[in-house]
């Protein structure tokens, strides 16, 4: 949600800015803005609808936009509808600002501001902020300073990148609850929201922590924490494995359905050998895993209901005591935690607002002494994230860069670490046979060949699209561990199809749902060869007693075979256990190929973004 990019340099930025904002369009936006420094004057230039139309605006007027520091933005709109007045950077006198996040106590700081004679173009909070630093700086004459001294008033999270035509050397930035990162390079700097907007000129990356303020210049990076300076440490990544194009693919979507098999064998190796858990996997927490007696799963959208299917697996398997709450509304109610929990935080990208201070809610109960024991473990695709930083335990997916909004690669890689975790909590507390084990591990080094096999029915399942197209809703039933492959299935529907429809658990139909049954209604059915297979068959003659389609996505050994009304599209065989990871590649190639044929935006779909940094 909203991207940032910032640039000081010896050389013209511009297309820097420009690059790093297209590199960012995979997080969602509805406007784009650049300020840039030259001659001790800013220019600006802000466009409504893609980054190409700031870019064709720039070069139309080329001779404006030559200068060695600038911000620039793409927008996500919260305060103030998509416009160009509302697009950022925001502008108070020489003061340009960009802003990721939500000021939450802007009306009345903007009360306090056209009291002191400041005039507003904008209905957004962002410039609430350029002006309220434009008035400290009256005062200091120090661009540093008057940032430092409006942080403290503003409530919310947030991230900011400030430049003063004055003062062309230097570039303020401000981290508060939104990603921001620092790039390193030589002789110039510069910051994002994601470090993947920097790779083309550096990867080295400065990570700043909650409540930090940097001044950047051309040589230095200056770090200030309550006022005072601090060390923050500079990594280099491989820049080889954070780029990502679409290659021969219509879609990055496309392009990741396919990449699965590889991506879920790169998260499998990780933790086993041929039929063992390696010992090294997670070693170094064996202690604190030993202590665990109950486990808390904190997540949102598509890693919620990896976490529904881990509930599944760790009561199943071990035995211990499994919750699952959306973490937007975990941390609005006065929850119970238990002593010696695990708390589990999913999160593709690490920075998931809610997730995050979720997070750090039960954090602040143990450190209040309400809770004892607690272990805290992020299970994120991006380790240098936030999330990341602040929990004990770290378990990384192996995904790879993920650019479509509508996860795919990420969540099948969630399920295998997922799986691996219980595994190695079971070992760990011998709350697991080692026979049961080595099944288990002996049938996930199978998921790549059957990944690639569901891939395979690409075509067979384009076949289905029409029946979709001009549908309105469409129901998703599953049962068992099946059932958050359902909610699944709904949720990329919806995402990137704009068809309205609901995952249900099929025992679930005869309690509400039976009455929405009709032939305009289509039903998504998953029937793995399962111990509810026969449950299922149940439920699916209901929906065909009242006439309702039926699309089957079944097991070959399922006995599930076509007739009138019923669509059957066979899965290769899976282990019961494992097969929400292979019935999530079917729904994901259907939603697909629905959006393809509706015609929709796949990869960016409307109103949404990669990456929920805001409340």
């Amino acid at each position: 949600m909203c991207g940032i990019v910032g640039a000081i340099a010896q050389r013209n930025i511009v297309e820097i800015l420009l690059e790093g904002l297209k590199r960012l369009e995979y997080r969602g936006y509805d406007s784009a803005g650049l300020s840039i420094i030259q001659n001790n004057q800013l220019h600006r230039e802000r466009q409504v609808g893609k980054v190409q139309a700031l870019v064709d605006a720039v070069n139309m007027d080329s001779g404006c936009f030559v200068g060695t520091t600038g911000i620039a933005h793409t927008r996500w709109a919260t305060h103030g509808e998509p416009a160009q007045h509302n697009a950022h950077p925001h502008v108070s006198g020489k003061i340009s600002v960009v802003h990721n996040g939500i000021v939450e106590n802007f009306a009345q700081l903007k009360k306090e501001m056209i009291a002191e004679g400041y005039q507003f173009t904008s209905e957004t909070d962002t410039e609430v902020v350029a002006h309220l630093i434009h008035y400290a700086y009256q005062s200091t004459q120090d661009l540093l300073k008057a940032v430092e001294l409006v942080v403290p008033k503003l409530h919310g999270a947030f991230a900011l990148g400030v430049i003063h035509a004055d003062h062309p050397d230097e570039l303020i930035t401000v981290r508060l609850g939104s990603p921001l990162v620092i790039g390193v390079g030589i002789g110039e700097n510069f910051i994002a929201s994601d470090q993947l907007a920097l790779l083309p000129v550096t990867n080295r990356f400065m990570y700043l922590e909650e409540g930090d303020i940097a001044r950047l210049t051309r040589n230095h990076v200056e770090v200030f924490a309550n006022g005072q300076p601090v060390k923050r440490a500079i990594k280099e990544l491989d820049a080889t494995q954070h780029n990502a194009d679409k290659g021969e693919f219509k879609h990055y979507m496309l392009k990741e359905i396919y990449e699965q098999p590889d991506a879920v064998s790169r998260t499998l190796d990780m933790g086993v050998t041929t039929n063992h858990l390696k010992p090294d996997f997670l070693g170094v927490h064996n202690e604190r895993l030993q202590q665990v007696r109950c486990v808390q799963i904190l997540a949102c959208g598509t890693s919620y209901h990896s976490g529904l299917v881990a509930k599944y697996w760790f009561e199943q398997l071990t035995r211990l005591p499994c919750s699952v709450e959306i973490a937007s509304e975990f941390r609005y109610r006065h929850p119970v935690v238990c002593d010696d929990t695990l708390l589990i935080c999913i999160s593709q990208s690490g920075e998931t607002a809610d997730t995050l201070s979720a997070l750090r809610a039960v954090q602040k109960m143990y450190k209040n002494n309400d809770i004892q024991g607690l272990q805290t473990l992020a299970l994120c695709n991006v380790p240098t994230s936030s999330m990341v930083r602040e929990t004990d335990i770290y378990l990384p997916t192996q995904a790879g860069v993920e650019i479509g909004v509508a996860s795919t690669k990420a969540f099948t890689t969630q399920l295998v670490a997922l799986m691996l975790l219980v595994l190695k909590v079971g070992r760990i507390q011998q709350r697991l046979d080692l026979s049961v084990e080595n099944h288990i591990i002996g049938q996930m080094h199978k998921l790549s060949g059957q990944l690639y096999q569901a891939v395979n029915l690409d075509k067979t399942i384009k076949q289905w699209t029409e029946s979709f197209e001009n549908k309105t809703s469409t129901i998703f039933l599953g049962r068992h561990s099946q059932f958050p492959i359902a909610l699944e299935g709904a949720l990329k529907l919806k995402e990137i199809s704009y068809i309205h429809a609901e995952g249900y658990a099929a025992g679930e139909l005869k309690h509400g749902p039976l009455a929405l049954i009709d032939k305009d209604m289509p039903v998504v059915v998953l029937a793995p060869n399962d111990s509810m297979l026969d449950k299922l068959k149940a439920n699916m003659q209901e929906v065909h007693a009242r006439h309702g389609e039926l699309f089957v996505f079944a097991s070959e050994n399922s006995g599930i075979e076509e007739e009138e009304g019923i669509h059957v599209i066979y899965i290769p065989e899976v282990d019961e256990l494992l097969a929400p990871v292979v019935y999530s590649v079917p729904v994901q190639l259907l939603s697909y190929h629905v959006a393809v044929t509706r015609g929709t935006d796949v990869d960016q779909p409307r109103n949404l973004a990669k990456s929920v940094t805001v409340e």
